[in-house]
């Protein structure tokens, strides 16, 4: 699985610090604290007609995930939103949107890991491309990788954080093996994730996920949560080991980059009949009607 090139994205407009330049001519310092070590904090964002969904949220987790790690200053919420809307704007765009915010600790006066040498920041920066939701609806295919996700006590999923090395490695091993993405174990040996999404599987009528011990809070997991009980789905957060992914009756994974994607086999073995099953396909239906009547209008009306 290969993201493809949008031709309508080829004069960009992006946004560094309040900054809008074509992206072709965007800077980013080599001693911005990004560069330097990967501290930064990151949200994926997706615009449908106007609205960012569950922008609060995204919002919220980024706040959280740079106080975790001590940012001396942190923008508001409100100048958050005033970038973005100035970044779609400037690129006329509406829908079928993937916004990609970065918030890095910023720019250091010499070159070092410690964040004493930062003098200015943080640094705000605002991607947005015009992206469909990446994965096939008809299945992917997963592999395990070698590469296992960090507890808390290593370094906690709940920041946010640019450093992406671990879903990095396991992507790599994914290509290798031909397959579209990669599950990860945490480090007892249960499932964590992909190495860009959640994962839930289906047995015995019932939707499970893992727990949020070695995996990020979710903004598109707490969607799909929030579906299966309010429409009388029976839903779990609990360890899954791989032998109850083989025999699960179907599989699906959540992000914003990929909204709900069935999972029709890992690891060579089919998931169910290797095809997306109905409660995959009903919850497909209910994040679809979720994100037409949820959002925060960021763009104005239609003109």
């Amino acid at each position: 699985m290969l993201q493809t090139y949008d031709e309508r994205n080829r004069d960009l407009i992006v946004n560094v610090n309040g900054v809008l330049t074509h992206r072709d001519q965007a800077a980013v310092s080599p001693f911005d604290s990004v560069v330097q070590g990967g501290d930064a904090v990151w949200e994926g964002l997706r615009l449908y007609e106007g609205r960012v969904f569950r922008l609060d949220q995204h919002l919220q987790r980024l706040l959280n995930s740079a106080r975790a790690l001590a940012f001396e200053r942190i923008p508001g919420a409100e100048e958050i939103v005033r970038e973005i809307r100035r970044t779609l704007l400037a690129n006329e765009m509406r829908d079928g949107v993937h916004i990609r915010l970065t918030l890095t600790r910023g720019v250091k006066y010499t070159s070092g890991m410690d964040p004493r040498l930062n003098r200015a920041g943080p640094t705000l920066i605002v991607l947005a491309e015009y992206k469909a939701p990446v994965y096939s609806k008809q299945g992917l295919s997963l592999i395990t990788s070698s590469v296992r996700r960090f507890p808390p006590d290593c370094l906690d999923p709940k920041i946010h954080h640019n450093n992406l090395i671990q879903s990095i490695l396991a992507k790599i091993e994914a290509n290798v093996a031909g397959a579209d993405d990669a599950l990860m174990l945490d480090m007892r040996g249960f499932v964590a994730e992909t190495n860009a999404t959640h994962v839930f599987v289906v047995e015995g009528g019932k939707v499970r996920t893992p727990r949020l011990l070695a995996c990020p809070e979710g903004v598109t997991r707490s969607a799909v949560l929030e579906l299966c009980q309010r429409h009388g789905m029976r839903c779990d957060e609990c360890d899954l080991s791989l032998s109850e992914v083989y025999r699960a009756s179907e599989m699906f994974c959540s992000g914003t980059m990929g909204e709900l994607a069935a999972v029709t086999r890992v690891d060579g073995r089919p998931i169910g009949d290797a095809q997306p099953g109905p409660a995959t396909r009903r919850l497909y239906e209910l994040f679809r009607e979720l994100t037409e009547r949820e959002g925060t209008d960021v763009v104005g009306p239609a003109s």
